[in-house]
């Protein structure tokens, strides 16, 4: 059991720094998960914090928490934020004030949130300058330089830095919302059959850590981590078994894929789910070691003939990869409305270019299933950007795609069919703007999108079990 209290020192720091800490601190998973690892917060007390519908009310109610929970939670909370990259509120709130002479700021004895005091209103300015005194560093909110999921040879890694997030970047923490039973009997007839109780097993693969001797070239995908508890969370609640494996070579995500494939279980659900994470190239994704795995091969392990388990039954993929090494930049709209703006430190998921793989696997004639079938129907697939061009990655929230796709999946899986939802995420994608070292004006956008080959309406009829 903690002890009573925070030192008093350590309370009047994080006093004397509050209303600071109120408008620049993220409050993201990485952060709440560090401080649960620590036995600073419960459970219970992360998903209140995270409920929170906007990023300063997150840190009020994280700063009204830390006080109250032991003398370990100061020193516990500057390790999570260097952990999440956000070492100048660390150097701010260990700062001796002598040496500062900042009047005390303080939320606590407010309860409420001026509308005013939203991050909107600083997500927008930048550091100008470094001096020697980090007071002075970091005495604007700092302009997240967007980096791209890419992997230009030898890259420089300085536009790898810190980041401020606006709200709207922040993974959506609502449930997903339920099927009704009226919207399941009027859709049943005309869609594939989603009865089974879990729906179907699911698999993510997340390459965020790259071999640095093996593959040099591949800089760590920040914010992967994210992605994969984003899709983690949201599959789990519609009604998937979900596996999670991280930083696999290419030939241990063809070892993965395998195993999972051949699951037994897969008889007696009604639909599958991949999700893959990495850098990528059009037609391929990166395995830690710098190896290639062709999508091709994928596709084919959940063919008719490979995989006759979930013959008929749909099957989803998701790719978070670069399809190329272009960037979008976008173009000026004549009429319509103003650019959106959604500053963050953007990545691209690219690949070497023109490199290809030479351990693309070449299957026998294993027999046809004995009804004749397409050799791949039921699948649909979600690609996070066009075909020669980049993917973004918001190094604290995630990517763009994957972002928007735990969002829409919540508010619409209930009542729109999936590829519904692919087209609304594309446009959600189509709307976004963000700022990338190297491209024009160090803006760029993206756009995602999905081939399909389902045969009848996809519906995920949430949290929906027929009775019979």
């Amino acid at each position: 059991m903690l002890e009573c209290g925070m030192l008093e020192q350590d309370r009047r720091a994080l006093r004397r720094r509050s209303a600071t800490l109120c408008k620049e601190l993220v409050v993201d998973a990485l952060l709440i998960q560090s401080l649960q690892a620590d036995d600073i917060l419960t459970e219970s007390m992360a998903e209140s914090i995270m409920a929170e519908q906007t990023s300063q009310k997150r840190s009020w109610r994280l700063l009204l928490l830390l006080p109250k929970r032991g003398p370990r939670a100061f020193s516990s909370f500057l390790s999570a934020l260097r952990e999440t990259e956000q070492q100048h509120l660390c150097d701010l709130l260990t700062q001796s004030p002598e040496k500062d002479g900042t009047p005390v700021e303080s939320v606590f004895c407010s309860q409420r949130i001026r509308p005013e005091e939203e991050p909107e209103g600083i997500a927008g300015r930048q550091v100008m300058q470094t001096t020697e005194k980090k007071r002075e560093r970091f005495s604007d909110s700092p302009l997240p330089l967007p980096t791209q999921e890419g992997i230009a040879a030898k890259r420089a890694r300085t536009h790898e830095s810190m980041e401020y997030s606006l709200d709207a970047d922040s993974p959506i923490n609502s449930p997903v919302l339920p099927c009704t039973p009226d919207f399941y009997l009027s859709h049943c007839q005309q869609s594939y059959r989603m009865n089974s109780s879990p729906r179907g097993f699911a698999l993510v693969i997340s390459n965020v850590t790259f071999d640095p001797c093996a593959a040099p070239d591949l800089d760590p995908r920040k914010g992967g981590e994210v992605d994969d508890e984003v899709l983690r969370k949201v599959f789990t609640e519609l009604d998937y078994l979900v596996t999670v494996h991280r930083d696999l070579t290419a030939q241990g995500m063809r070892t993965c894929i395998e195993t999972f494939c051949r699951r037994p279980d897969h008889r007696t659900v009604d639909s599958c789910v991949v999700c893959l994470l990495s850098h990528g190239v059009e037609g391929a994704i990166y395995g830690t070691d710098g190896q290639l795995l062709q999508l091709d091969w994928v596709f084919e392990s959940f063919d008719n003939a490979h995989c006759p388990l979930l013959q008929n039954k749909p099957k989803m993929f998701f790719i978070q990869a670069c399809r190329g090494e272009e960037m979008d930049c976008g173009v000026e709209q004549i009429d319509g409305p103003a650019r959106t703006c959604s500053p963050g430190c953007e990545q691209r998921d690219a690949g070497r270019e023109g490199q290809g793989d030479a351990n693309s696997r070449h299957r026998g004639d294993t027999g046809r299933p004995r009804i004749k079938l397409p050799q791949r129907s039921d699948m649909i697939c979600g690609f996070a950007s066009l075909k020669g061009t980049a993917a973004m990655r918001n190094t604290k929230r995630g990517s763009w795609y994957i972002q928007e796709l735990n969002t829409t999946l919540r508010l619409h899986a209930r009542d729109m069919h999936l590829a519904d939802i692919m087209v609304q995420v594309n446009g959600k994608i189509k709307e976004r703007e963000g700022y990338a070292p190297g491209t024009a004006h160090h803006r760029c956008k993206e756009m995602s999108e999905f081939t399909s080959s389902l045969c009848k309406d996809l519906y995920l009829f949430p949290k929906y079990q027929p009775q019979y």
